[in-house]
């Protein structure tokens, strides 16, 4: 565990943390950054409740239907209402002659003529547990005595806090997404012939996903597809998806896929689908219109994520995807990886409000006449100056220092998918 000790890396930071009037650098002080993505608009936030622990459980009741069988299992036949005709409720008789009222029961529990003909409904439910979690970000220590001799300082320390600001929006993205990809229920891997549709994967990340591919992830042999996200909006459709989906265009809804360009630009340019683009007038929903979204396509709304996750061509011991980080460190600098841009597999997601809510614990300041510093678990940095009698004792050197803490509400998560395909494949999937 890191200290506050600087000793010679600590003392390096600080020296070079600034540059001085020495070098002669221009009045202009600029910074890359980083590429931004739909996940923050997108992504629901509420407030961990407090005084319940840092592991607390949701309870999510399944969809429901008329049985015509109280004891009902697994059988189709089951599903639905029993209909009858009114006039069969009294026999061929009349009600004085022994024939049970409409809605009584006679002794076998049944309508009059000794068969039970009355409908049900049962209910179902689910216990999913979440947990709260932490992520803690720290700059390098800074000397202030250097910001005497440093040029443009103001201006430095700007870029500097702008810096950190990338640094916290990057780290929500790269959070919301992960948490999406291990609580959706649906994991698709895109095949020349018949796409591998897994449910019941609620839990498990694209990473820890079995291929099965034995070699080269050969099982994955297929790029992304409209025929895929077909069948994915119709299991939408039927699972009750369509009553809060993102938009709604000729009575039908259309649900965000969260893809990257060229992902995008391979669905709307696959053969026979073009049309869909020149002839598509629809008005985008007020809560999609402000991300740059124009138009839908067959359902959906893209929304472009260039930081979309990517995996190599090689596959571990346990069948999984490798994945490959869009940046990496080289000699200390993050410059993109030329990886990224050449790996063979990436993953899209068709995002739901009600797959998953991100709750984050509120500022406190203490309770009970015990007070102290608020924490902002947003990721806001604070500035920090330690005193310590050996390495700080005039309290000159600091640091900025960021708490992040989430934690991923599963609620409806059959309602999420995770894709996966073959980017480099000129064939759609089946």
């Amino acid at each position: 565990m890191s200290t506050f000790d600087l000793g010679s890396a600590g003392t390096t930071a600080i020296n070079t943390i600034l540059a001085q009037e020495a070098n002669r650098i221009g009045s202009d002080i600029y910074n890359k950054t980083l590429h931004t993505s739909p996940w923050l608009d997108l992504t629901k936030q509420a407030a961990f409740p407090e005084g319940m622990g840092y592991q607390q459980t949701t309870l999510v009741y399944d969809r429901a239907v008329a049985l015509n069988d109280a004891s009902a299992g697994s059988d189709p036949d089951t599903v639905g209402a029993r209909w009858n005709d009114v006039s069969g409720q009294f026999g061929t008789t009349t009600l004085g002659s022994g024939q049970l009222v409409d809605g009584a029961e006679d002794a076998t529990g049944g309508r009059g003529d000794g068969s039970d003909q009355r409908s049900f409904v049962q209910f179902t439910k689910k216990l999913k547990s979440f947990k709260l979690e932490r992520a803690v970000i720290e700059s390098p220590r800074i000397s202030l005595e250097d910001l005497r001799f440093a040029a443009h300082r103001q201006e430095q320390l700007r870029a500097i806090m702008d810096l950190m600001t990338q640094v916290t929006r990057n780290t929500w993205e790269n959070r919301y997404r992960d948490e999406f990809d291990k609580v959706a229920d649906n994991f698709v891997l895109c095949k020349t012939t018949a796409s591998d549709f897994r449910t019941g994967q609620e839990g498990t990340a694209t990473t820890g996903i079995d291929v099965d591919a034995g070699t080269d992830g050969a099982d994955i042999n297929a790029n992304i597809s409209n025929a895929v996200l077909d069948k994915a909006y119709f299991q939408l459709i039927r699972a009750g998806a369509g009553n809060n989906s993102y938009g709604r265009e000729n009575g039908r809804p259309v649900f965000a896929l969260v893809l990257s360009s060229e992902a995008s630009y391979q669905i709307q340019t696959e053969a026979n689908f073009r049309d869909d683009v020149r002839y598509n007038n629809a008005r985008v929903s007020e809560l999609i219109a402000p991300l740059g979204i124009e138009k839908s396509f067959r359902g959906f709304y893209h929304l472009v994520d260039d930081l979309a996750p990517r995996f190599d061509a090689t596959i571990n011991g346990t069948d999984n995807l490798v994945p490959v980080e869009p940046y990496i460190l080289s000699g200390g600098v993050t410059i993109p990886n030329p990886a990224y841009e050449s790996a063979k597999f990436e993953t899209a997601f068709i995002l739901h409000p009600e797959v998953c809510e991100a709750l984050i614990p509120n500022p406190m300041s203490g309770g009970n006449g015990i007070s102290f510093n608020p924490v902002n678990y947003r990721g806001k940095f604070d500035w920090k100056n330690i005193v310590s009698e050996i390495t700080n004792p005039d309290g000159t050197v600091g640091f900025f220092r960021g708490v992040l803490a989430s934690a991923t509400k599963p609620i409806k998560t059959e309602f999420g998918y995770a894709i996966v395909f073959d980017r480099t494949s000129a064939t759609p999937a089946a």
